[in-house]
């Protein structure tokens, strides 16, 4: 819809991913984009489909993504914000709505992302259990995983990197190009990380270790594989330099196992 005929808006939203099939709308699941869909339509009577900053997948959450769209409506800000949480589940919450500029675009004018992955430290002999209303947002381990080894790994992506060893192949890559063509698409599986650090449990959580990284965009499972790899470094199964050998390799089997999608948070986005 052009820009002359309505508002372009700018909607920053939280959401507890577990029981939804991700943000991308798929027929005969529940997913993020077909609630937001859904209750701009309740609101407003305008059927439109907003462009997130990027998919999160099925159990991933969110503290702040974005969504762009149009609309005709002349509503306050405030007033679509609020009439949207009344009409949304729960646990999806409408955190802003502002206008944006008419070339405002929430995947194409990302500049960067920041994820947070949260690892719950228990032992092999069950000490310090993973509490059960902890389990939907953490991957909780048992195994002994040395901090420094891990902190080590997380520094060799630092930089730009061809990262196909960390992404996963994306099925519905193709299609979704021919729908929505992302300029980006021709940096392949380039990708920059600004920062890439491993923030060791504090008082307040002794058990928590937070991974958080950020970079100017990320691939299909790409945080996932990158922390299912850091945490065989801390297992001793690799070496931290090990990591180069990886991103050279440029094959997804060279990689560690894909880490739960439970521990995953979109924390931020920035344009």
């Amino acid at each position: 819809m052009p820009a002359e005929n309505g508002n372009n808006w700018k909607l920053t939203l939280a959401y507890d991913g577990s029981d939804f099939h991700g943000w991308q709308i798929q027929p005969a699941h529940t997913t993020i984009q077909g609630e937001l869909a859904a209750a701009v339509e309740r609101v407003t009577g305008e059927r439109i489909l907003p462009q997130g900053s990027g998919r999160t997948d099925t159990g991933v959450h969110a503290r702040r993504q974005v969504a762009s769209c149009h609309l005709r409506a002349p509503i306050p800000p405030e007033n679509l914000q609020r009439a949207l949480n009344r009409t949304l589940p729960a646990t999806i919450r409408i955190l802003a709505a502002e206008h944006a500029p008419g070339d405002f675009h929430a995947r194409h004018s990302v500049v960067a992302k920041t994820y947070e992955y949260r690892i719950w430290l228990g032992t092999e002999h069950g000490e310090g259990l993973c509490p059960p209303w902890l389990t939907r947002y953490v991957h909780a381990v048992t195994w002994h995983l040395d901090l420094g080894r891990m902190q080590q790994a997380a520094k060799e992506v630092l930089g730009e990197h061809d990262f196909t060893s960390f992404a996963a192949s994306d099925p519905d890559l193709a299609a979704r190009q021919a729908e929505n063509p992302d300029p980006d698409a021709k940096r392949g599986n380039i990708r920059t990380i600004f920062s890439s650090e491993f923030l060791p449990p504090t008082a307040a959580d002794p058990r928590l270790l937070l991974y958080r990284v950020r970079g100017n965009g990320f691939l299909h499972h790409m945080v996932r594989n990158l922390v299912g790899t850091f945490i065989d470094a801390g297992r001793g199964q690799i070496a931290s330099d090990y990591v180069k050998h990886i991103l050279d390799r440029r094959a997804r089997s060279a990689a560690g196992p894909t880490a739960p999608a439970s521990g995953l948070f979109l924390d931020s986005v920035e344009y």
